[in-house]
């Protein structure tokens, strides 16, 4: 055999031999952890009171803080207007916005929707009001609707966070308008989808859904 076919061989040799030992660093390398994914802060979530005490309780008295801070008194002396002149007027607003964009997602928590015995005004016929069960009925029936009429009620609430940063009274007296709209279109559709004509009619009537004709345009500012 010739010395070039044996050196061939030799090198051939070498050759899958540094191959070899490179492949075989290459798998005893340590392999990386996973990337640890973080440990929620909080549990699920228990609910203490039922969707109508919830109502009742947090997110109602807290939006008068925003249904209150723009409206007009019509005297024999003309009309007057009332809205936030102080910073501790409008941090009251904000108050009421906050609670409202970070409390109506609990209604995203399920949970009983009257306490145990209320049935709401839904006994005998031609009841005004739907029974928790009829309104649980709804909710599964189109949950995606339950959760756009709250992301609308949010909407308004983030609204309003915006006119108190600007203090825009305009805004304000738009976002009480608002969110007025959004609390009973909800309510017709879940709660006493019966009585539309009877709400239709008291929002028109209702003195902070419009502005009095004599009150200019462009509110005064502070």
């Amino acid at each position: 055999m010739s010395s070039n076919r044996i050196g061939g061989r030799l090198i051939a040799f070498a050759g899958l031999c540094f191959l070899g030992s490179l492949a075989s660093s290459q798998c005893s390398k340590p392999v990386p952890p996973p990337p640890q994914v973080a440990a929620p802060l909080l549990g699920d979530m228990t609910p203490v009171v039922s969707v109508k005490e919830l109502m009742a309780d947090m997110i109602d008295p807290l939006a008068d803080h925003i249904f209150d801070a723009v409206w007009w008194d019509v005297t024999a002396n003309g009309t007057v207007e009332h809205r936030p002149r102080t910073d501790e007027d409008w941090e009251k607003v904000r108050i009421g916005a906050v609670t409202i964009a970070e409390g109506i997602y609990l209604l995203k928590v399920p949970r009983p929707f009257a306490p145990p015995g209320d049935l709401n005004n839904s006994v005998g016929p031609n009841a005004p009001e739907l029974s928790p069960t009829q309104i649980k009925a709804k909710l599964d029936h189109d949950p995606v609707l339950w959760n756009a009429k709250i992301e609308a009620l949010r909407n308004v609430a983030l609204a309003t966070l915006d006119a108190v940063k600007r203090k825009n009274v305009d805004a304000l007296f738009q976002a009480g308008a608002d969110l007025d709209r959004a609390c009973e279109e909800c309510h017709l559709e879940f709660w006493y989808p019966g009585n539309k004509a009877v709400v239709l009619r008291q929002r028109k009537a209702r003195a902070t859904f419009e502005k009095p004709q004599s009150t200019p345009s462009t509110l005064p500012k502070k």
